[in-house]
Order: C-alpha cells, then structure tokens, then sequence
C-alpha cells in the first residue's frame, strides 16, 4: 500500500504525502475533537454549577452556622462542582454525541437533580436544621432551562463541526447494527458507507480505505484480531461487540512471570474487605428501606387483596451463587394460578395474566420492593445478576453452556444487564452484562449501578415483555442461529 495522508471527506491516502504526516492528521483531528467536546462538557457543569452559586450567594449561604467567608463559599462551590460531575458519570449526561436531545435533557435532570439533593443534605446538616427547601427547587429550574440551552446548542454546534464518521459494519452474520444506528439516531454521528462479511474485509486490504469508523459484530476472535490490527494501523476506530471470552478477559490481572508478560484470570473472588462491606451495606440499606416503604408496602398489598382477594406476596424459586435455590418474593402482579398449565414462561407484550394494579406496579417496579426481604436474608444483594428460574436457566444452559457462569456472584436486585439491557434482552446479552460486572469487582462499580438504577424506573423499554408465544427470551437467539444455518461458536466461546 502506498504511504500517504487521509483527506477530510474520504480518508483516502494522498501519494504526495508520507505515513507520518498520516498520524499527525489524525491526531490533530482527534485532538481538536477531544478539545472541543471537553469545553462542551465543562461549559455545562460551569452553568449548572453557576446557577447554584448565585442561590448559595443569595439564600443557603446566610442559613449556615459558620461564617459567611469567601473561602468557604469557594469550597461550597467547588463541593457542588465535583458532585454534580460525579453524577453526569453515572447518568451519563454529558454523552452529546451519542445521545439524543430528549435522553440527554433526561439525564441531566436525574444527575443535577442528585447534585442538588445531595448538596441540600449537606447544607441542612451545615444549618443544623432543615432549611427551606424552595430556593433549591427554583434552583433546579434555572438549572433546567440552562441545560435545555446548552443541550441544544452543544448538539448543533457538534454536528456543524464535525462530519458524521464514514462507518463499515463488518459482521460474520447480519446483526442489523445499521438498523440500530437509525433506531438511535446515530445518522449524524455514523455514516454506514459499507457492510461487509468477516471474509470479504479480510480477502481485500483495501476494503478498509476511506473509513473512519468500524463496527465488528460477531466476528470469530482470530478475524477479528488481523481486523483490529489493521484499523488500529490505519487510525480506525473500532466498537467491537464483544464474546463471552472477551468479558470474562476483561477483568484479566497483568503481570510478569516467565520473563513473559502475563494476563491471570480467575474464577470470581473479590477481595474479603469487599464482600464484608457489601454485605454490610446490604443489612444497612435493606433495613432502612423496609422501614421507609412499609407505609407504601401496607397501601399496596390491601389494594392487591381488595382487587382479587388473592395472596398478597408471590413466591418463586430462583437460583443464587454456586447454584443455590431460594424462594424469592414479590408483590403479585398476576391472577392466582398464573402457571395453571404446568409451563413456565416470561411475562409477555399485552399478557392477560397481568392484573390491572399488577401493570402499574410492574411499571413503576413497586412489585420487586419485598425482595428487600431476601436481601436482608443474605439470599441476595442490592447488586448482581438477576436470579434467573432453575428450569428457564437450564433452557438457556442447553443452547449456551456459559450462561452458568453468571452463577459465581450472589444474585442481584439489579445489575448492568438491568441498567443498560432490556426485560426482554437476550438471555446471551444478559449474560455479557452480568460477565462484564463480575469481572470488575469494586464498590465503586456497585454504587454507580445503584445509583443508574434510579434511570430505569422512567424507561419504558426496560420493562418491555417478551413477545406473545415466548415463554423465553431464547427465541431471538434460535432465531439468529437458524438463519444464519450456525452461530460463530468461537467468537462466543
């Protein structure tokens, strides 16, 4: 291949200019985006962080015992500043070249809305009393109606600044991700100028020119890796759709041994400081909120009585760590005798099973608040995967023997797959997200799933049944499978 230089609009190489000059360009281009969308993200946590300032300066200041000095007021300020960053971490508010307007306006509420709660808990315990609570709130308003601004104008001028990237699927079988890049909006930020099989990328060295980004979709793990190497020769950026192995390597440990660099891997054992503190805050939470939602708990279960005269609580077997059985307990959101037939089965789109108080629970996830029960048991853990059924799980173990190494961490109340997957998720995507979190044991990966979870709650899509006839979420993955004639084993492995 010839040596040369990317143009702007095609990336092809120019004779005239030397492989060098290549990697220069590029850098600089990614320099100036990344110059750019930094002074985007800081400009919002400036206005946000501003709108509090002027109410601190105008109110909260004078509320608080200690003297109003400008040195504390700096430290308040500044206080606020790195809460609220925290939280457009967790919600991910600042993403304004991946998200659409709504989700963004979505989770900045969310995140400025923690901030503020947070700083208001801080200011009270300052005070030594509970201020009023009203300045906060037109606070936020403010704080609102500048993030609606920024959103805006941050997405405009983005997007006049920067041309969508010239995209290349490369797939060992169709996955559709065009589709999803129109489903998401993504047109202005990927271009697709070409979609290609595993063998065809790879049987032409030039099937790459010209491209900014690539997206590897199942692709079998020796491919993928010439694949890689070659866009990361090239300045390609790649998202890659990773395998079961991919995951679990995620968490590998590096080191040198042999006078050879290493990678370890381990079945889950997080540290004992970790479990000891988890489980404590476990006890501690699970506790509290008992006490905090038995008023809502009592209200609940009189009206699930009063409707049908059935049982309040619903009881499940569910598997947890190694495999242990456990009965797990929720709200009843179905008729009595929902199984009647002797099947087990997901709730469906439109199932008639659903009573009508059950559909509103289910939808604003009141049902799972008794599983706070099993918490405080130790049969589970605010964070972790989702106990799946033994009889479900060993359907989807005959299709996908891995899907029991889900089973190495204690169950969940909520997890990755809850926070960024669907109800009706593939029991193969749900078992990359629960891989993904087991290989990364932290508390503070555990704080930050809690804390997304809240997002959950007003997202339709996260409660979405399987399709009516399912009694799985397998069907997609069979259906995949038979189109395509086989999966790609080795990536999957």
């Amino acid at each position: 291949m010839p040596s040369g230089l990317l143009s702007n609009n095609t990336g092809r190489l120019k004779p005239c200019e030397t492989v060098q000059n290549v990697s220069k360009r590029i850098k600089l281009k990614t320099k100036t985006h990344d110059i750019i969308l930094a002074m985007l993200k800081v400009l919002n946590l400036v206005l946000t962080t501003a709108a509090f300032s002027g109410c601190y300066f105008w109110y909260y200041g004078h509320q608080i015992i200690y003297p109003f000095t400008f040195k504390r007021t700096a430290g308040m300020i500044l206080v606020f500043f790195v809460i609220n960053y925290l939280f457009t971490r967790v919600y991910n508010s600042l993403q304004i070249s991946y998200s659409r307007i709504q989700h963004i306006m979505f989770s900045q509420f969310l995140s400025t809305g923690m901030a503020d709660f947070t700083i208001y808990v801080v200011l009270c315990v300052m005070s030594r009393r509970i201020v009023s609570v009203l300045p906060g709130l037109a606070c936020f308003g403010v704080q609102m109606v500048l993030s609606l601004i920024w959103a805006v104008f941050s997405n405009k001028l983005y997007f006049a600044i920067f041309e969508p990237a010239r995209t290349a699927i490369v797939h060992e079988y169709e996955e559709n991700m065009d589709a999803l890049i129109k489903h998401y909006e993504l047109e202005r930020k990927f271009q697709v100028v070409k979609t290609m099989r595993t063998g065809e990328c790879l049987a032409d060295e030039e099937s790459l020119e010209g491209v900014d980004v690539v997206f590897l979709s199942n692709v079998g793990s020796h491919e993928r890796n010439t694949i890689l190497k070659r866009c990361i020769d090239k300045g390609i950026r790649v998202f890659v759709v990773p395998g079961t192995g991919d995951s679990i390597m995620s968490g590998a440990v590096t080191m040198p041994l042999f006078h050879l660099p290493m990678m370890r891997v381990d079945r889950y054992r997080p540290p004992f400081y970790f479990t000891a503190t988890k489980r404590v805050l476990d006890i501690v939470l699970s506790a509290l909120l008992l006490i905090l939602f038995s008023p809502l708990m009592a209200v609940i279960a009189i009206i699930i009585h009063a409707t049908d005269k059935g049982p309040v609580f619903y009881k499940q077997e569910r598997l947890t760590k190694n495999g242990r059985k456990f009965m797990l307990i929720k709200f009843r959101s179905m008729i009595v005798n929902a199984e009647g037939d002797g099947v087990e089965r997901l709730s469906s789109e439109g199932d008639k099973r659903i009573t009508p108080i059950g559909k509103f629970i289910r939808k604003v996830r009141i049902d799972e608040i008794p599983q706070l029960f099993n918490i405080l048991k130790g049969e589970m853990s605010f964070i972790g995967p989702r106990p799946e059924r033994p009889k479900i799980a060993a359907d989807y173990e005959k299709d996908m023997p891995e899907f029991k190494l889900r089973l190495q961490a204690k169950a969940g109340l909520t997890g990755l797959a809850q926070v960024y997957g669907k109800y009706n998720s593939t029991p193969y995507e749900k078992l990359q997200f629960d891989l993904m979190y087991i290989a990364h044991p932290s508390l503070l990966q555990e704080i930050s799933i809690f804390l997304a979870t809240v997002k959950t709650l007003f997202t339709p899509e996260s409660t979405e049944g399987v399709a009516e006839g399912q009694t799985t979420a397998l069907k997609k993955t069979e259906e995949k499978a038979e189109t395509t004639g086989e999966a790609d084993n080795e990536n999957r492995q």
